[in-house]
């Protein structure tokens, strides 16, 4: 048993963290629940304001943001892809994740998808600090579940050896979605 209780927050930063609290609660209907503003770093003592803000990602999960002025500008890893450093947001269904794409793209936010990963559907898109987001919603059986679940370490081991994808749940990408599908 994992010695954490859950995520308390996870923490990113962001360009404008009122334009990042109203966009949030625009699109994906987060509460802002907290605020808190310092001109020094409460952990380090350095002299560094921020505003970080607290916003409810519902189940009680917190996706919180530092706005921090004096700072460079923000940018990416450059020797990261822009599709691998990503926040994924369950969703309750395919009619909620087809309902948020229609609303991002009213206002000119493209949306990728919704893509089929066989045991979930999803879309992805950025918010205004740049940061890429998904929506998922999940379409897996007990069956897919208990048979990805079977030969996870079996993946992850040989994976660790040859650095190549493993074919243990190739049925997930073969078009089949069938269980065992070569």
């Amino acid at each position: 048993m994992s010695i954490v209780q859950k995520i308390h927050h996870v923490a990113y930063r962001c360009k404008n963290a009122k334009e990042t609290v109203e966009w949030y609660q625009k699109y994906l209907d987060m509460d802002f629940i907290l605020a808190i503003a310092e001109n020094e770093v409460p952990s380090t003592k350095e002299p560094d304001p921020y505003m970080h803000v607290f916003l409810n990602a519902g189940g009680g999960n917190v996706l919180a943001f530092f706005e921090l002025p004096t700072r460079a500008e923000m940018g990416r890893d450059p020797n990261t892809p822009a599709w691998t450093q990503h926040l994924a947001l369950k969703v309750d269904s395919l009619d909620t994740l087809a309902k948020v794409k229609a609303r991002l793209e009213a206002d000119g936010i493209d949306v990728v998808g919704p893509t089929d990963h066989t045991i979930f559907k999803s879309i992805y898109f950025f918010d205004p600090s740049g940061h890429r987001l998904e929506l998922a919603a999940d379409t897996a059986t007990p069956q897919m579940n208990k048979a990805l679940d079977d030969v996870k370490w079996d993946m992850l081991n040989e994976w660790d050896r040859t650095k190549k994808a493993p074919q243990h749940a190739r049925w997930m990408h073969d078009g089949s979605g069938k269980v065992g599908a070569h």
